[in-house]
């Protein structure tokens, strides 16, 4: 059912010296309930900025896509809670395919070959899902869909594949240095564990990403693919704050230049890492890979580790 809220109009006033007459005109929101899939669909297509699509308890099978952008003034939301699940067979559970400017909040995402892709959509908002059993990653940020926001979420299970890229968060593109999703905070998520990749992997090409206050658990590592620490950087001007990682293959954190110019910039503050039962060959709490004046890393003294061989490679700034 599709049901519409209009405010009231303001008066429509004649200025007393015969000016021009003054306007406003009604301000309309969109509800749209939804139970299942084929409703979600047509939903998901008709959606028009301000728009807010509620799902009701249940399983919704199959792929669903969103094409229509919000506005920074007027998002679309899509909201249910952690029992409103949707279930793909393959390809993504939720695709924001030019979708600027939504807003999903609360609801499940399972199946499938990833679970939430966000392609050329800016502004995103990602709040309080679940993430879960995907044969790659969790969530992608791809093709410059920048300033997104992932927080309170929770990702787990990925990677099912078994190729080891299966990562939780993934920002950006492997060699693609167009792909400019800039700006992406990753805030107080659980990651972890069954995580097959890097819990949070930034890709070159990407600048400004925030990664703080979430909890890694690293027991989905496989080594496969280079995937031995929990948050691999190799964007720009990252920082990485106040999060917790325990169970690793061999490191916490890692920076790596993939491309010339990339990799640099990044901020450690406030990390708490437990590296018990990592057997690589570094162990390290930050495993800082290019550091130099041309490419600055800060490995803060307020990062903490027990277990493991180290917090660092580099030198540590008070």
């Amino acid at each position: 059912m599709r049901t519409r809220t209009l405010l009231p109009a303001l008066l429509v006033t004649a200025l007393a010296t015969g000016g021009p007459a003054l306007a406003t005109t009604p301000t309309a929101a969109g509800i749209v309930d939804v139970s299942t899939a084929a409703q979600l669909k047509s939903a998901l297509a008709a959606a028009t900025p301000g728009d807010t699509i509620r799902l009701a308890d249940g399983t919704y099978t199959g792929n669903f896509k969103a094409t229509v952008p919000g506005t920074a003034a007027a998002r679309i939301t899509l909201t249910g809670s952690s029992a409103a699940v949707l279930k793909a067979g393959g390809g993504y559970g939720l695709h924001l395919n030019g979708a600027s400017y939504w807003t999903v909040e609360g609801i499940t995402v399972t199946g499938g070959q990833k679970g939430i892709m966000a392609d050329a959509a800016n502004g995103v908002v990602i709040d309080s899902v679940t993430v879960h059993d995907l044969d790659m990653e969790g969530v992608h940020f791809r093709r410059s869909s920048s300033d997104g926001i992932l927080r309170n979420s929770r990702i787990h299970d990925t990677g099912h594949d078994g190729r080891g890229m299966g990562e939780g968060v993934y920002v950006g593109t492997a060699g693609d240095l167009s792909d400019r999703s800039d700006r992406v905070q990753i805030l107080d998520n659980t990651i972890g564990p069954g995580v097959g990749g890097e819990n949070i992997d930034i890709k070159e090409g990407t600048t400004g990403a925030r990664i703080i206050g979430n909890t890694f658990d690293g027991s989905g590592l496989t080594g496969a693919n280079y995937d031995d620490s929990w948050v691999d950087v190799k964007g720009n001007d990252v920082l990485v704050e106040g999060n917790r990682g325990s169970r690793t293959t061999d490191n916490g954190y890692e920076t790596h230049t993939q491309q010339s110019g990339w990799g640099c910039g990044t901020v450690f503050r406030d990390n708490v890492s437990d590296l018990t039962g990592a057997t690589g060959d570094k162990q390290l709490a930050f495993n800082i890979t290019n550091h130099g004046k041309s490419c600055p890393t800060t490995v803060h003294g307020s990062n903490t580790v027990t277990g493991g061989k180290g917090l660092t490679n580099i030198p540590v700034t008070p």
